[in-house]
């Protein structure tokens, strides 16, 4: 009796410990995070290299929502993406958004630069202002060959 015993409680400390994973990996991604408190946006890109459905959506290097759709629109060729914002941030109509880079290896998101004007995008909204990524090999091929920008 005593080995089953221990096997039980073995067995319900595993179990605990992989509920308190789960827990954490779900507080940690806000995977859980409720789509009724934040509200969709889109803009359109000319490249949106390293962003997929799932991608942070950041301000001021603090996560605030998450890109929920990409699609590419076939008449303009651009990348339409849909997005979505924490219902808390009021954004400015001259909001800007940009793929950046965590750095050299990181993963890329998009960074919202919000303008300075007095009036607010409504939800569902297109924000116009975008910024595309530029690849590093890009970028290299243009120092190296000393175009510096000119095409």
């Amino acid at each position: 009796m005593s080995e089953n015993t221990a096997e039980v409680i073995v067995g319900g400390a595993v179990l605990a410990a992989a509920v308190g994973f789960l827990f954490y990996a779900n507080q940690l991604t806000g995977f859980a995070g409720n789509s009724s408190d934040a509200h969709e946006y889109f803009a359109s890109f000319r490249s949106v290299q390293g962003v997929s459905v799932g991608t942070d959506v950041r301000m001021a290097g603090v996560k605030v929502g998450t890109v929920t759709d990409l699609d590419l629109n076939p008449e303009t060729f651009r990348a339409d993406t849909h997005f979505t914002v924490a219902s808390h941030i009021a954004l400015p109509d001259d909001t800007a958004v940009v793929v950046s880079s965590e750095g050299l290896l990181g993963g890329n998101f998009m960074e919202l630069l919000p303008g300075g004007s007095p009036f607010n995008l409504e939800p569902g909204s297109e924000i116009e202002d975008t910024q595309s990524s530029v690849g590093l090999v890009e970028l290299l091929l243009k120092f190296v060959s000393g175009n510096g920008g000119e095409e």
